[in-house]
């Protein structure tokens, strides 16, 4: 059983640096065009919403009441918009990619802002289960390709070294890294009770991203038909692993 448990910790913490290395280098390298991130972002969107309220949130209703569940899971929203309003960011525009308007400093804030909570989703779902916390990491793994896309090319423009972008984009990985650490070893002894809690705060944390973030960057009014087969795809993906799980 500790051998399985070690395995699924290894893949997260794989999915955790592959999803923002793969997007910084791929941004650094290919470059790829304003359709596919828009299409990669509804994907991802689709992908968080779906493992939010067809896996977290019953989850959370196994362990805690309705009520309780509903709660927690507005208040992870809250927390959301609360964290986004306090430190101050900036949303990289794939219209304004070369923008030298973009700062490195809050780019960086930026990403680490989303980091941290990302990590606690997905360390509190790993101590509820293996299962739940590969599924959250899968989904946040694939928002992290097109949004450091998206991030690290203004920040190549603002620094004007691959080195010195790539190394402060990687950096942030640690933010994910501490999160997922902090969530686990506080609630792998939790209650059943805290752990319901958790669950539900991690399924607002993700559904406030996408809805804030990554659906209004996605822009489906731009590209409607290829945007709804991304969002069914995001779907299908998050129903197939639910019964792989």
């Amino acid at each position: 059983m500790w051998g399985v448990c070690r395995m699924q910790m290894f893949i997260i913490i794989f999915l955790i640096f592959a999803g923002q290395t793969i997007g910084a280098l791929s941004g650094l390298i290919w470059r790829p065009g304003e359709k596919f991130l828009r299409l990669s972002l509804s994907f991802a969107a689709s992908m968080m919403v779906g493992i939010s309220l067809l896996q977290l949130v019953p989850e959370a209703m196994k362990l805690v009441s309705v009520g309780v569940t509903v709660v927690s899971f507005f208040g992870g929203v809250f927390i959301m918009f609360v964290f986004n309003w306090i430190i101050p960011h900036i949303h990289p525009e794939f219209s304004e990619m070369e923008s030298l308007k973009k700062t490195a400093l809050m780019l960086t804030v930026g990403i680490a802002l989303h980091n941290l909570p990302e990590g606690l989703a997905i360390g509190s779902g790993f101590a509820v289960a293996g299962s739940v916390g590969l599924a959250i990491a899968l989904g946040i793994a694939a928002q992290d390709v097109p949004e450091n896309i998206a991030t690290i090319i203004p920040l190549y423009a603002v620094t004007k070294s691959r080195v010195k972008s790539f190394a402060i984009t990687a950096a942030t990985i640690f933010f994910e890294l501490a999160g997922f650490i902090l969530a686990y070893s506080v609630l792998k002894d939790g209650s059943p009770e805290l752990l319901g809690v958790s669950l539900a705060l991690a399924a607002g944390f993700m559904t406030q991203i996408s809805f804030h973030e990554l659906i209004p960057e996605a822009q489906i009014r731009k590209y409607p038909a290829a945007s709804a087969a991304s969002i069914i795809l995001g779907l299908i993906c998050v129903l197939l692993m639910g019964l792989l799980y």
